[in-house]
């Protein structure tokens, strides 16, 4: 409490004296004592503007360069490709103007620094000018725009027929992965069929069901589509895995999807990086809670032979629980329907580990 009041009482203390300043400052005005003077504390002031716009900029292009690579890891997918264009696309136009606007107004500071004697000219406006400043950035926009929309409707529409398809789902504070069984289906899960085992939600009282398994860390083929269903079991998460250019939010009730094919495998890019023990990973890039900071989950990028050897060692969910899956007969759940979006047929790229199983 002492430290307060003394905190209070200099804060008061520093008001007082700052209304007796100005009102020293009007006593001096209305007498026409007071003289504004303007010495050369006025040029040092414009000259440091100069410096700061140097310094400023050498620093930014600095921290640029030295972190480059940090903030551009290697590129692992097809549309990361078309992404990445954009994207500097995007940001050469930004930065050219971003420096010519900078260096104007630090320019302008300078030159038009207060004088003795130097008169103000109003100038209200120019249709001209004002024309080209709007139209152009218009256009410049509109492209960028167009281009932006391009590649989401890529991303974004019908996966191709032969992909192979699995399904992310986010919850504090791990990712959930499953994958269809032999039929090529995703079969329905429920909220309030989860429990200890059955982190899924799967109905087993449904065929669909039966054959799909999860997996520990994803594993897909390269050079091959993959759509990624997505989901949260309970907060907003994101399934952000950077070499891929995949970033999409989990969001507690609304489905999403994202695919992109996959143009190295996770040996390659350990050669490319020299680095042993990369891996491509999911990371939740969303603040979901206390543990956020440990959410993430790895991708396993294998030749295509290897996804099949892979993908035909796995045991579906009811088999590996026995217990869960005689629950469901005896007690007779009702078939819930929730129910991501559905495959019509086995992903080609799948079809082989279907017949190994």
């Amino acid at each position: 409490m002492i430290a307060l009041g003394i905190l209070l009482a200099l804060v008061l203390l520093l008001v007082v004296f700052g209304l007796l300043f100005r009102l020293q400052i009007l006593t001096s005005i209305f007498s026409g004592s007071y003289v504004r003077q303007v010495g050369l504390s006025n040029r040092v002031n414009a000259i440091l503007m100069l410096v700061f716009m140097v310094v400023g900029m050498a620093a930014f292009a600095y921290s640029f360069i030295a972190n480059f690579d940090k903030m551009n890891p290697p590129i692992a997918s097809v549309h990361g490709l078309h992404t990445e264009r954009m994207f500097w696309i995007t940001m050469i136009i930004i930065g050219i103007v971003f420096v010519l606007t900078q260096v104007a107004l630090f320019v302008y500071s300078y030159k038009y620094q207060y004088r003795e004697g130097r008169r103000a000219f109003f100038y209200s406006h120019n249709n001209k000018i004002e024309v080209i400043w709007t139209v152009i950035p218009a256009i410049v926009m509109a492209g960028l725009v167009f281009g932006g929309w391009k590649e989401w409707t890529n991303i974004m529409g019908p996966a191709p027929a032969n992909s192979v398809e699995l399904e992310i789902m986010g919850k504090q504070f791990n990712f959930l992965v499953r994958y269809p069984g032999r039929d090529g289906k995703l079969g329905p899960i429920n909220y309030r069929l989860i429990d200890a085992t059955n982190e899924f939600g799967f109905n087993l009282n449904d065929q669909r069901s039966l054959d799909d398994f999860t997996a520990g860390e994803v594993h897909v083929p390269k050079g091959v589509p993959v759509l990624l269903h997505i989901r949260s079991r309970d907060v907003l998460h994101a399934v952000y895995s950077p070499h891929f250019r995949v970033q999409m939010y989990a969001v507690p009730g609304m489905p999403t999807k994202f695919w992109f094919i996959p143009t190295k495998t996770t040996d390659e890019m350990r050669a490319q990086t020299g680095n042993p023990n990369f891996n491509f990973e999911i990371a939740c890039n969303q603040i979901c809670g206390r543990g956020h900071f440990a959410m993430k989950s790895t991708i396993i990028v294998d030749e295509p032979d290897d996804y099949v050897a892979w993908y035909a060692q796995q045991k579906p969910f009811a088999e590996q629980n026995p217990d869960v899956l005689a629950a469901f007969k005896n007690k007779k759940t009702p078939v819930i329907e929730e129910v991501p979006a559905a495959t019509t047929a086995a992903p080609a790229a799948t079809e082989k580990a279907q017949a190994a199983l």
